[in-house]
């Protein structure tokens, strides 16, 4: 297995959410002291999910409850990375939303008008109470030539219950009567990556992504150009690694052996200094 994480220094970290840092409302062991490393050495980082659900405030508050500490703007969603790529393509247009508040408020904030007709696209996200209604309007805007945007592909999400359909089985089902493929934002699209890399200023060869799936966490920051971690304490088994493709730069057992890397990997002079 290729762990070679010192090939250049280490700026900025990437992490996944759920899996890595948390599992549903409960911190996993040694992610508090993770996101403290990085405070402490002054490193870079982002926390990505591809829920399109939540606010960073939200997202905030949760982590806060489980005992991990960060600022609002240290988390980046999958609804934030959508609103961001439309307002570079055509900014300022109509667009109709299907998703909750953490979509449309990032929409709002991105200059979007939101509406339900004569709109350039439609911007499908998850939400807990798809309706018939919502489904249908959708359909007929994008046979109109709507464009039709998707914050991430993923076709169920977890719940105490068990899984739940998620934003990638709407999207089948709207695809299945237009004919349209949605362009998805969120992992395993690079382009996820790419946004949360540009937000904070870093570069993909001095980057890592930590992720606990290979088909999307791993994947997308291979795109990217990064080097990645795979932890086992989500939904990947180390058993389950060789049926891909590709491998990642290194697998741990969680994100407590992550945190001796936090100082190993930081640049000398960060460490001594304290700044880049």
């Amino acid at each position: 297995m290729n762990t070679s994480l010192d090939d250049h220094p280490v700026h900025t970290w990437l992490t996944d959410m759920d899996g890595v840092l948390v599992h549903e409302e409960a911190a996993l062991p040694g992610a508090g002291d993770f996101i403290a490393a990085l405070q402490q050495f002054g490193r870079p980082f982002l926390v990505l999910t591809n829920n399109s659900i939540f606010t960073p405030r939200d997202l905030r508050a949760r982590l806060s409850r489980s005992g991990i500490d960060l600022p609002e703007d240290s988390i980046w969603t999958s609804a934030l990375a959508t609103a961001r790529f439309l307002a570079e393509q055509q900014p300022g247009v109509a667009a109709y939303v299907i998703g909750e508040a953490g979509l449309t408020s990032a929409m709002h904030e991105e200059g979007f008008i939101l509406a339900d007709s004569d709109v350039e696209f439609v911007v499908l996200g998850e939400t807990r109470t798809y309706s018939f209604e919502s489904i249908t309007r959708a359909i007929r805007l994008i046979r109109r030539g709507a464009k039709f945007i998707a914050t991430n592909p993923d076709v169920t999400g977890p719940s105490a219950e068990g899984p739940l359909p998620a934003t990638g089985s709407v999207a089948a089902m709207i695809t299945a009567a237009t004919g349209i493929l949605p362009y998805y934002i969120g992992k395993p699209n690079p382009l996820m990556m790419r946004t949360a890399l540009n937000r904070i200023g870093a570069h993909s060869e001095t980057s890592i992504m930590i992720g606990d799936r290979m088909d999307t966490d791993v994947k997308s920051g291979l795109e990217a150009g990064m080097r990645s971690v795979l932890v086992l304490s989500g939904s990947t088994r180390e058993e389950d690694i060789p049926q891909y493709p590709y491998r990642p730069t290194a697998v741990l057992d969680g994100i407590a052996d992550v945190v001796p890397l936090v100082e190993q990997l930081t640049p000398m002079e960060a460490v001594e200094l304290g700044e880049d």
